[in-house]
């Protein structure tokens, strides 16, 4: 026991002697090795964090420490401390992609959504103009998407509607035709409607306006949802995925109304759930005056 001690003492003495002689000669390219590999462990842990996986991110840690302290205390594998040092940055690089791939949807919604400036905070809130709109022209827009859902769902006239905060990528923007016009039940229905040349695709409100419609969106690659899941709902979970939006669907089979959110779907849903998801869209695009003068939910 005391010789692994004094050995173990050799080694941080070591790690300290090489640790000072690493900053004596010190290299630009280092600098840069340092920066990325600090950069990919705060990428993962940052998805791991905004998916509720703290378990998972703080046992992310403890493999990289458990790794690190393999590679300081375990013998010289390979009997040279650089080729020591390439092999735990392989180690790191490893754990980290076993992450990605484990959250592969989340990191594309990541990568996918925009950051936006002040200017497009703005543009959110407007609905793709700078006027800022009061709670009863919100109201207003709610009202508007559920009457037109409901009437489509009883003549069941299928329709996807979603509802976008700005981090949409442009390509499905591009696949539909640019309409940027103000929320109404007849406007919604007439785009549903069977004959009408864009009812197949997506509609896309974006704060307070119709912002375009018959988009293309991506499908959902995921073999676990029901099989009477049609292209429509696969398409309404998989925008889902990608981007930070809610998808409203209605079967063109069944009149059924799906709420969908982050890939999950809610089924039968009525005024009271449609007036909530409605209500969680427009309470994050609207300004604090508005907020405050509405009330809580």
């Amino acid at each position: 026991m005391l010789a692994y001690l004094l050995t173990a003492k050799e080694r941080i003495s070591g790690f300290a002697e090489g640790f000072m002689t690493f900053f004596n000669e010190f290299k630009v390219m280092y600098g840069v090795e340092i920066f990325f590999f600090f950069l990919l462990i705060y990428f993962v842990s940052k998805i791991l964090r905004e998916n509720d996986a703290t378990k998972l991110m703080l046992g992310y840690w403890i493999i990289l420490l458990v790794g690190g302290a393999m590679t300081l205390f375990a013998d010289n594998i390979w009997g040279d401390s650089f080729i020591n040092s390439t092999f735990f940055l392989a180690y790191v690089i490893l754990v980290s992609s076993i992450m990605l791939i484990l959250f592969n949807v989340e990191v594309k919604k990541t990568l996918w959504d925009v950051h936006s400036s002040q200017k497009s905070h703005m543009e959110k809130v407007s609905g793709g103009n700078t006027e800022i709109r009061s709670s009863a022209d919100t109201e207003r827009c709610i009202s508007n998407v559920i009457k037109a859902l409901q009437n489509m769902s009883k003549n069941n006239v299928g329709a996807l509607i979603v509802l976008s905060k700005g981090s949409l990528p442009k390509q499905v923007l591009q696949s539909g035709v640019v309409i940027e016009a103000e929320i109404s039940t007849q406007l919604i229905e007439g785009i549903f409607f069977p004959k009408a040349p864009l009812h197949d695709g997506a509609t896309i409100i974006h704060g307070h306006k119709i912002q375009a419609a018959g988009c293309f969106l991506p499908l959902t690659q995921k073999t676990t949802y029901p099989k009477e899941y049609g292209t429509r709902h696969r398409a309404a979970i998989g925008i889902t995925e990608v981007a930070n939006v809610i998808s409203l669907v209605v079967s063109e089979e069944t009149g059924i109304i799906s709420i969908v959110k982050q890939g999950n779907v809610t089924r039968y849903a009525d005024y009271d759930m449609l007036v909530d998801a409605l209500k969680d869209y427009y309470w994050q695009e609207m300004p604090l005056t508005d907020k405050r003068r509405g009330g809580a939910r």
